[in-house]
């Protein structure tokens, strides 16, 4: 999803007497069936929000509201709209358009192992998921719908004030539980199973090449043994390289620091980032890091999506970057007196690493296909 940014996740109904930041409290005990998340082996517990536990009922309703194009002023919009399965839940374009074919100016987020996550958006205004789901059918980028609209719609459905008296324990559909819904839905998209991971669970194998790129993405960037300045750091010793594992953290098998990087796309800057969110200078330019996973099906990349595949990606890495007053400290080769070095075999390694993060089981599982109209 896109926020005018039309980014990370589409939807949302509402409660005509409700405020959206209204945080209501569990659905009663008793109400739901637990949901019994499945977690691939390498990956930690889920910490779920105290006041939106999962259940089949809620997962099953947030899959419906995903797909259900009555959250946009048109009706033909949906979350699914911006966020394909089959794309790891992105869209392909750089940027994409609304209803009123107004073009956003951030390109889609993936919709992969956000239960983890703690920021939501590029720039990371939304603290929670359950937030993050709020915006876009309000936004007039995106969706264009007003929320006392989008509560009657879904209201007079047929099957909704059943579906979510059974989720929720009240038929009256409200915004907050919507949103409720479909955070419950898209913390079931979790992806663990790639070939990568089956590796490293010791369940099969990748090619050598793959084995190869990985060595590389752990390793620091430079020249073996060259002393590299760290701007307010100590320098770091060169070796060899792809430099990827500063910001790309394998912690948790997410491939993401959850943090806000400049990562040296520009000097001059049309997207403030993060600093639009905290007005400090300090954080002009800087992007959340998205995850690797499945990093080969969802071109094309970076915030504004400028990049339409993977070899512009490393060349600009390789390149060193852009130096500007933010730039992150790691992007450590914007002086022409350095190179990260990726030459064109450690190229093919990066890449077949990067392929082997591909969750095919992931992007065709059909539980999160689309279920067709409401039903009960």
């Amino acid at each position: 999803m896109r926020s005018i940014h039309i980014s990370l996740i589409c939807i949302l109904a509402l409660s005509g007497c409700r405020p959206d930041t209204e945080v209501l409290d569990p659905p009663p005990a008793g109400i739901g069936t637990p949901y019994n998340l499945q977690l691939p082996g390498n990956f930690p517990p889920m910490a779920m929000p105290p006041d939106n536990p999962m259940t089949v009922e809620g997962v099953q309703l947030g899959r419906f509201l995903f797909y259900d194009g009555r959250l946009s002023g048109d009706n033909g919009m949906s979350c699914a709209s911006c966020h394909s399965p089959s794309l790891a839940f992105t869209d392909g374009k750089a940027v994409s358009k609304g209803i009123d074919s107004i073009q956003g100016t951030r390109s889609t987020m993936p919709l992969i192992n956000l239960g983890y996550s703690h920021f939501f958006f590029w720039d990371g205004r939304a603290a929670t998921l359950e937030k993050q789901i709020l915006e876009p059918v309000k936004n007039v980028i995106e969706m264009h719908e007003t929320w006392p609209s989008a509560m009657s719609k879904l209201q007079s459905d047929a099957a909704y004030p059943t579906l979510f008296d059974r989720a929720f324990g009240t038929g009256q559909v409200d915004s907050t539980l919507v949103a409720k819904a479909i955070a419950q839905f898209i913390r079931t998209m979790v992806s663990g199973n790639s070939p990568f991971d089956k590796w490293r669970r010791f369940e099969g194998l990748i090619p050598p090449d793959a084995v190869a790129g990985y060595d590389l993405f752990t390793k620091e960037g430079g020249a073996l043994n060259q002393s590299i300045p760290v701007a307010g750091s100590t320098p770091v010793i060169g070796q060899g390289g792809a430099d990827c594992f500063h910001c790309h953290t394998e912690a948790a098998g997410l491939f993401t620091d959850e943090q806000f990087h400049n990562n040296g796309l520009d000097t001059v800057f049309n997207d403030p980032g993060r600093a639009d969110v905290t007005n400090d200078p300090a954080d002009m330019a800087k992007f959340k890091t998205p995850t690797l996973r499945n990093i080969m099906v969802t071109a094309p990349y970076m915030h504004d999506g400028r990049f339409a595949n993977i070899d512009e990606v490393l060349d600009h890495y390789n390149s060193g970057g852009h130096a500007s007053p933010t730039v992150d400290p790691f992007m450590k080769f914007t002086s022409p007196d350095l190179t990260l070095g990726l030459t064109p075999e450690k190229r093919v390694q990066v890449k077949a690493f990067l392929e082997s993060l591909t969750d095919e089981e992931f992007l065709n599982n059909p539980a999160f296909m689309d279920p067709g109209p409401p039903h009960l």
